[in-house]
């Protein structure tokens, strides 16, 4: 791709024959009027009456009001932790250049990201030159990925503490919700955000379902949106400002794996097969929106990469989202290509044809 798609005819020609069902759907599920949706006006109706101090709401100002999609409401962000969470080769062998982490930050900047969400060592090294220039997201804890065989777990890396020493705007941390360390992982991720929101921090939850049962031989219902909503509503009640999420695919988690509980209305009123009317059921367990839902931009498949981009962007933002955090379409390949990318993914939010179902 050589320009960004900055109109709607360029987005119906990216999406192809999904043109129509994505930009014409008109959700008969929850009723867009029950949310709030993001706008200018966002933070001073959510957070402005909320236990949220000053500090804090001035770095959720900052992360709202940088880069392409300033006061719009809508957040675009650039997460590179794949390093710790898939390997550093597995990551970056597709472009050896984001092994210095201060490229990471320049890719933020010049994609024009509200904000960079990365690890400790990468945001410390580069913290004096950078921290004023782009507001920092960082990642407390991680899956290490060392242990064999492999867990699904995540330990802390380093403490809220010293994210404020870096001019953090805000830290995030990820709970595999349903993994045997789930408990002790709330508990952490809940005292943690509690000490982020005293100093006057922002708060981004990684919202993850992981138990091997929750992949049966027909379906794999880690993204199921009955199991990604439930996660999601677990993790607004440790008080996340941001929620980030996979897009659902599918549906019927509970039902199938017989477990949790539920209700019909699940999923033959609040919900239907359209994918956007499974991300709204995210959105509607983030507190009916109050609480921006930012949903990932997944794996790196090459040429379909920027059709996939604004196939997840269009269909969060019709669904109610608040925005993408996309990394591995952006960094895995060059630069100049993944400033477009992330360019793209600023125009569906930026486009007023592209309107909430």
């Amino acid at each position: 791709m050589d320009t960004p798609i900055h109109n709607t005819k360029g987005l119906e020609k990216l999406l192809g024959n999904e043109a129509a069902s994505l930009l014409e759907h008109r959700s008969s599920t929850i009723p867009k009027d029950q949310l709030s949706l993001p706008g200018p006006e966002a933070l001073d109706k959510v957070f402005g009456i909320s236990d949220r101090n000053t500090r804090t709401l001035i770095n959720l100002s900052r992360i709202y009001n940088h880069g392409r999609l300033a006061g719009s409401g809508y957040v675009s962000i650039l997460p590179v932790d794949q390093g710790i969470e898939h390997t550093g080769g597995s990551s970056f062998g597709p472009n050896p250049i984001y092994f210095d982490p201060e490229n990471i930050i320049k890719l933020a900047i010049e994609g024009g990201c509200n904000a960079v969400a990365t690890t400790f060592g990468g945001l410390a090294l580069h913290s004096r030159k950078y921290a004023h220039k782009i507001p920092f997201i960082v990642k407390i804890n991680h899956n290490e990925l060392m242990t064999y065989p492999n867990k699904h777990d995540q330990i802390m890396f380093g403490s809220v503490d010293e994210a404020w020493n870096l001019g953090a705007a805000a830290v995030g941390a990820t709970i595999y919700f349903g993994s045997d360390g789930s408990n002790r992982q709330i508990i952490e991720v809940a005292e943690a955000f509690e000490r982020a929101h005293e100093l006057g921090m922002a708060t981004i939850l990684w919202c993850y379902t992981r138990n091997s049962a929750f992949k049966t031989e027909e379906q794999d219902f880690h993204t199921a949106a009955d199991l990604t909503g439930q996660a999601n509503h677990l993790g607004v009640t440790i008080k996340a400002d941001l929620i980030k999420q996979k897009l659902p695919d599918g549906n019927g988690g509970f039902t199938t794996l017989k477990f949790g509980k539920t209700h019909p209305d699940m999923y033959e009123k609040l919900c239907s097969d359209h994918p956007i009317d499974l991300c709204r059921y995210q959105v509607a367990n983030c507190y009916m929106g109050k609480i921006g839902l930012i949903n990932s931009g997944g794996a790196s498949s090459g040429e379909g990469d920027f059709a996939d981009a604004a196939k997840t962007a269009i269909i969060n933002k019709r669904a109610g989202g608040s925005g993408l955090i996309s990394g591995r379409k952006a960094f895995q390949r060059p630069m100049k290509d993944g400033v477009k990318l992330l360019n793209l993914i600023q125009d569906v939010y930026l486009n007023k044809d592209v309107t909430v179902a």
